[in-house]
């Protein structure tokens, strides 16, 4: 077999190839050797290797011993991740061995069905997601990919179904409409508390809002890296005033409160909403 017709059946294989593919293929170990030589594949370690093409990430994953998984797929797909992990996470089969390689800092997963080589596909990534970082991660993730059009109704299923049987509420409660993941993790706390929302609400003369608690409560939760000049400052003060007018009180956090200072965030809420409360009860 000539090293362009090796390197064709490691294109077809998505990049990655074992020996054995090839020796199945018609190869002998010495058309190997030449095709290494002459740069049609690359050798990723003993009995595996790669086209000059194939996807980098790919490759480290082969190199590892599985798949590209988890946070590393939702990463390089653009979905929203609460969690900083830029380790690669791979899939291994349940009984395969992992190869410690230069700079290795993966995170290994060793789920039922194998893993082969690639990148698994996004709703097996948002499982591994769960079961690796936890529920809030995963909810917001979640949320995110919908919201993007990736995640089909049969991809929803399937998710719900693969993961712990207590576990699949929070595919029952997730919307696709999440302006961010830091709203999905405020809905998601708030849910756990009893406190119902709506989110993304239209208020005439005001504009769209993150939530609304109990008809009178406003809550905006603002992600932006720069949220100090004045324009947006003005804008947001003049919503504020608007709400006021049409009698809602509104309570704004930004991302560090609601991640690092959860606590000052939940009793500011559930203050102000029983204030809210006890006003509209005198009122009545």
């Amino acid at each position: 077999m000539s090293p362009m017709q090796i390197a064709l059946v490691a294109a077809d294989r998505g990049g990655v190839v074992r020996l054995s593919e090839l020796l199945t293929c018609g190869a002998s170990r010495a058309d190997v050797r030449r095709a290494v030589a002459r740069g049609g594949i690359a050798r990723v370690r003993d009995g595996v290797f790669a086209h000059p093409t194939a996807d980098a990430l790919v490759v480290l994953a082969a190199e590892h011993g599985g798949r590209v998984a988890c946070v590393s797929v939702l990463r390089r797909l653009g979905v929203w991740l609460l969690d900083d992990d830029d380790r690669l996470h791979v899939l291994l089969e349940p009984k395969g061995r992992r190869h410690v390689h230069t700079g290795c800092r993966c995170v290994d997963h060793r789920d039922a069905g194998g893993a082969g080589f690639g990148i698994v596909p996004i709703e097996r990534a948002l499982v591994q997601l769960q079961r690796c970082v936890g529920d809030e991660s995963f909810f917001a993730a979640y949320e995110s990919a919908w919201r993007q059009g990736r995640l089909s109704a049969g991809a929803r299923a399937w998710i719900r179904e693969h993961l712990p049987a207590g576990k699949r509420w929070l595919v029952d409660v997730a919307r696709r409409n999440a302006d961010s993941g830091l709203e999905s993790i405020l809905r998601l706390r708030f849910h756990r508390l009893g406190v119902a929302m709506r989110s993304q609400v239209r208020i005439l003369d005001v504009g769209r809002v993150d939530f609304v608690v109990d008809g009178i409560l406003i809550l905006e939760v603002d992600d932006r890296q720069n949220h100090d000049g004045e324009s947006l400052r003005h804008r947001d003060l003049m919503r504020d005033a608007r709400a006021a007018a049409a009698g809602y009180e509104t309570l704004r956090f930004d991302y560090a409160m609601v991640i690092h200072d959860w606590p000052t965030v939940e009793r500011a809420v559930l203050a102000r909403l029983e204030r809210a409360r006890a006003r509209s009860r005198r009122t009545a």
